[in-house]
């Protein structure tokens, strides 16, 4: 999909430009969890616009450059002509002004901009931007919407360092994260600042945020329930315009209107109906994975923390209320990452989907799932066989 002419580029974006008129403004206005999670910006353009001008950057940015760092495309914003032109090779990807025509026709994922006289006007992203891919059924990066899966190809520090208001040292902080990370403890914004948390980055690895149902505290390190971490993320990291508070890591944003918190149970209700997708057929051996859960709920004493059917121990203690929780050295974990949450725990993570989500840990530390096993196996000194590890692997694969 690389340039074959400028009459042909013309030619495509004057189809698009032509079709579509359809921006976020014509988004049904209900308040739908779905809308929420894909469309709805929470008034980040204070940040991403106002105080870090990443429209700016985005002005020169190509489609084959935004994909490059992990952007997605939705097919289904896309009108007919436009899907022809890219399946013939009609259209250039190195044209700044397909991006435009792209952000007009709000395809693309996460991404909400207001485009006027050919200029980026405005900027702001969604839950979807982190938390959402493609199946890339028309192209690389360009398809049908993957709600609640973690966009792991996403380069979220390369794509916030084009931002020309960030100061150079934190673009440097940015640029090492990588795709598939992201650090919620590095800093806040307040609605007017950048205020730093915490140096030197420590990236996570973006979680799912499919399979949610009945889990309990949906963050690294059970800080909170999971609109606590919605309100958290979409104030404080996306720049969202209302208010936050949580004197046990010293923060506190306070903003009104809050645009925020009265969204976040419709956004609780979306996140809660995406089912973990279950593995493809013939992805895992059926026999070895069988053989793999007794040694799951024996041998590997896996099943001691990772409860079924949420796997996770996080809802056992004494009050459901209160987090059941896990030292760093208890599994072996970074204990640096856990100092800068609110808990200085970690929880036992649900196991939801992993063939389809590597790295894991909270830190992306284990490439694989054999390296995860490898790690529980030397921390409590399990002493597994080979063929005990693979038979393992397999019944994870499968779940």
């Amino acid at each position: 999909m690389r340039s074959i002419g400028a009459a042909s580029t013309v030619f495509a974006l004057t189809l698009i430009f032509g079709l579509s008129n359809a921006g976020p403004e014509a988004i049904a206005q209900k308040l739908d969890g779905r809308d929420v999670f894909r469309f709805d910006t929470f008034g980040d353009e204070q940040l991403w616009t106002d105080t870090f001008r990443l429209n700016e950057a985005i002005e020169t940015v190509t489609p084959a450059t935004a994909l490059s760092v992990g952007l997605k495309v939705d097919a289904d914003a896309l009108p007919p002509p436009l899907i022809k032109a890219l399946k013939s090779g009609q259209l250039d990807t190195d044209d700044p002004r397909v991006t435009r025509r792209l952000l007009e026709l709000n395809a693309v994922v996460g991404v909400v901009g207001k485009v006027a006289d050919d200029r980026i006007k405005t900027i702001g992203i969604t839950c979807a931007f982190c938390h959402s891919t493609v199946d890339d059924s028309l192209a690389p990066g360009i398809g049908r919407r993957l709600d609640g899966w973690p966009n792991l190809d996403l380069d979220v520090g390369t794509i916030v360092a084009l931002a020309p208001g960030f100061p150079d040292a934190l673009r440097g902080e940015f640029r090492t994260w990588g795709p598939g990370k992201y650090d919620p403890r590095h800093h806040i914004f307040d609605g007017t600042n950048v205020i730093p948390l915490n140096s030197p980055s420590l990236p996570v690895v973006i979680p799912p945020a499919y399979g949610l149902r009945g889990v309990g505290f949906e963050t690294f390190n059970g800080d909170g329930p999971i609109s606590y971490w919605n309100s958290y993320v979409g104030l404080t990291q996306m720049g969202g315009h209302g208010s936050f508070s949580d004197p046990r890591i010293g923060v506190t944003v306070t903003q009104k209107p809050d645009v925020v918190t009265p969204k976040l149970p419709a956004l609780l209700a979306y996140q809660l109906s995406l089912n973990a997708p279950p593995p493809p057929s013939g992805s895992f051996d059926v026999a070895a994975a069988a053989r793999g859960q007794g040694i799951f709920s024996g041998a590997g004493r896996c099943s001691s923390c990772h409860i079924p059917p949420t796997y996770t121990d996080v809802l056992s203690g004494p009050d459901p209320k209160v987090p059941f929780l896990h030292s760093p050295a208890e599994v072996g974990a970074d204990p640096q990452y856990a100092q800068r949450s609110a808990t200085g725990l970690y929880r036992t993570t649900p196991l939801r989907a992993l063939w389809q989500h590597p790295p894991y840990f909270h830190d992306g530390s284990a490439a694989d799932l054999l390296a995860v096993v490898d790690h529980y196996d030397a921390v409590f000194s399990l002493a597994l066989t080979a063929a005990q590890k693979a038979d393992l692997v397999e019944f994870l694969k499968s779940l």
